[in-house]
């Protein structure tokens, strides 16, 4: 099977997140890294870009090409914490991801086209996903391997998708500027150019003299990708030991109803991308941060294993309330589910009359999912009621 390779990239990711937290930035030149006299730039939006900025930039040469630029400190954390949630979108979708950075990454979906369908649809699903789940936008290439795919992502900026393929490979990455090349330097690009190859097509036509006088014992690996061949793996960084899923309140959050239908939610998704992974849990874990940020987390054991969402929210649900109990007069500032001791999923405990019923409930609602929208159907039966958080706001007076 010709292998269908992802590579997503954030567009301006560092940028993008500070104009997301900032919305008054929009539009304006923004410029996040060190603002000392040896700062470099960091990230820049497009709207800085256009003046010549670009990462590795020393601080001082980008304000000399746009002194207007904004210049913002990295506030990693931030970053982290939205690269997660980006992370877990393409667990969804399967589970050899290589992570290249904090905004960037290798999804191999190829064993995902049986399920989830077209390589193309996933990317858009994938892009979609991520602008709804995080307010930001990233560029997907689709291609048969990491080359390519990297170069695809590279071509419609920003929020774009590219496919390259057997029927439009030479027509897309004939043209490029022999610069795009992975392997041609600024030291390289000027012996290259003098020998008047200034493009992927002119050097996978060149003589093998002067590949070889170019590039010497290099010269056949960058004649074969000026031709897009690349044999690589998508390497998954390794085997997931838990999958998780959690949110920060803009508000905190102290109504048990509004806390239970948010745990719904995060329990669906991490519920999903268990079976998406093919694996059983076999212990939940529920994170809580309250207003003040103190942090605990509870967990229980399921036995038998399972990737059932309607048992893995049962325990949840207990987890939650139980910390209520301890704790019935503060506020919610972040809510995770979790689950581990995962496992290749088998159909040994799959016989119950209600198991069977929970797993074709999931399926359909994968698929149904998979083709419309994670947000297109919610599972009535699995929201908490009103009169439930009544009752136990009742019981606190």
């Amino acid at each position: 099977m010709t292998r269908a390779i992802l590579h997503v990239d954030m567009d301006a990711f560092y940028a993008s997140v500070e104009t997301l937290d900032d919305p008054g930035l929009a539009g304006k030149p923004v410029i996040v890294g060190g603002t000392t006299g040896r700062g470099v730039v960091a990230a820049a939006n497009y709207e800085v870009r256009k003046f010549g900025v670009h990462s590795a930039m020393p601080m001082g040469e980008a304000l000399r090409r746009c002194p207007q630029a904004i210049c913002i400190r990295p506030r990693m954390s931030r970053y982290q914490e939205l690269s997660r949630q980006v992370f877990e979108i393409f667990h969804e979708y399967t589970p050899v991801v290589e992570g290249l950075s904090l905004d960037e990454a290798f999804l191999d979906v190829t064993a995902s086209l049986r399920l989830l369908g077209p390589a193309e649809g996933m990317a858009l699903r994938i892009k979609r996903d991520i602008r709804r789940h995080t307010g930001l936008t990233a560029s997907v290439g689709l291609s048969q391997n990491k080359l390519l795919a990297k170069i695809a992502s590279d071509l419609n900026k920003p929020d774009g998708f590219c496919r390259i393929g057997a029927d439009n490979l030479r027509a897309v990455i004939d043209p490029l500027p022999i610069q795009r090349l992975f392997g041609v330097g600024p030291k390289t690009l000027v012996r290259v150019q003098a020998a008047g190859i200034r493009s992927f097509g002119d050097l996978r036509q060149a003589s093998d003299e002067t590949v070889w006088r170019l590039f010497g014992k290099e010269g056949a690996t960058m004649r074969a990708r000026a031709a897009g061949i690349d044999d690589r793996p998508v390497i998954a960084e390794r085997d997931e030991k838990s999958i998780s899923a959690e949110e920060t309140f803009a508000q905190d959050i102290r109504s048990q109803t509004q806390l239970l239908a948010h745990l719904t939610q995060l329990v669906d998704r991490t519920g999903a991308r268990v079976r998406a992974a093919h694996l059983m849990a076999g212990v939940v874990t529920l994170k809580i941060r309250r207003s003040d940020f103190a942090t605990f987390t509870r967990q229980q054991t399921i036995e038998p294993a399972t990737h059932d969402t309607a048992t893995i929210l049962s325990v949840a649900k207990g987890l939650l309330q139980g910390w209520r109990a301890e704790y019935p007069d503060w506020s919610v500032r972040l809510l995770g589910v979790g689950v581990s001791h995962l496992n290749p999923a088998t159909q040994g405990d799959l016989f119950a009359g209600e198991t069977i019923k929970n797993a074709r409930q999931d399926a359909a609602v994968d698929q149904i999912r998979q083709r419309f929208g994670a947000k297109v159907i919610v599972r009535g039966g699995l929201l908490p009621t009103p009169a439930a958080d009544t009752k136990a706001r009742r019981g606190r007076a």
